[in-house]
């Protein structure tokens, strides 16, 4: 969910570069090529028979949603994170479908409580209202029985793989810092493919 852009359009591109076969969905799916490993789904993420028939007769879900960052997000409440985890959740409870790799954000959740008081005030005041959704989306996600992780990556940049990023499992060491796109994209394909962190929530950094 979320395969055209960021995170997930590298996802898309890391799992079909290990031979996986990916059903990408987003509400612009359209525009992608389809091939013989990638199905283009477009649809909308809070539509319960968009997100039932995307999901069906597959073994796991990527959930990798963004939304642009625009001025209004100071004032105007978000929900497409947990309104489309919502859904998500009851499609995959009826299709049978256990796992769910989902990406939020540093600062998401109990992750807020490993930043300092001035990180954590910066980032309300620009970040609060999403972030607030994001709180919402990892409970409804936490509160599920389905075989979830929660990836928190810190500070997205544009630059290359590194060669070892660091998983934070222990919340002792949560900490803020960079991470490429990249570098999430490959993790968030590992916890797929390895079933790594199986009901846990991570925090990736460089």
């Amino acid at each position: 969910m979320g395969a055209t852009s960021g995170i997930g359009a590298l996802a898309v591109e890391e799992a079909v570069g290990r031979g996986m076969r990916v059903r990408a969905f987003a509400r612009s799916a359209d525009k992608l090529d389809a091939t013989d490993l990638i199905t283009t789904f477009a649809g909308d993420a809070r539509s319960p028979e968009d997100v039932a028939a995307a999901v069906a007769d597959t073994r796991a879900v990527i959930f990798a949603l963004g939304i642009k960052e625009r001025l209004a997000m100071l004032w105007e409440e978000e929900t497409l994170f947990s309104d489309s985890t919502r859904v998500l959740l009851t499609a995959m409870k009826s299709s049978g479908i256990k796992r769910l790799v989902a990406v939020t954000g540093f600062g998401a959740g109990r992750s807020s409580s490993a930043m300092s008081s001035i990180e954590r005030l910066g980032h309300r005041a620009i970040l609060g209202r999403p972030y607030a959704d994001k709180d919402r989306q990892e409970a409804l996600i936490m509160e599920s029985d389905l075989d979830w992780t929660i990836v928190r990556p810190v500070i997205l940049t544009k630059g290359p793989r590194s060669r070892a990023p660091k998983v934070l499992r222990d919340p002792s060491t949560w900490r803020n810092g960079l991470i490429s796109r990249l570098d999430v994209a490959r993790y968030v394909v590992d916890a797929v493919e390895d079933d790594l962190d199986i009901r846990a929530d991570v925090v990736l950094t460089r």
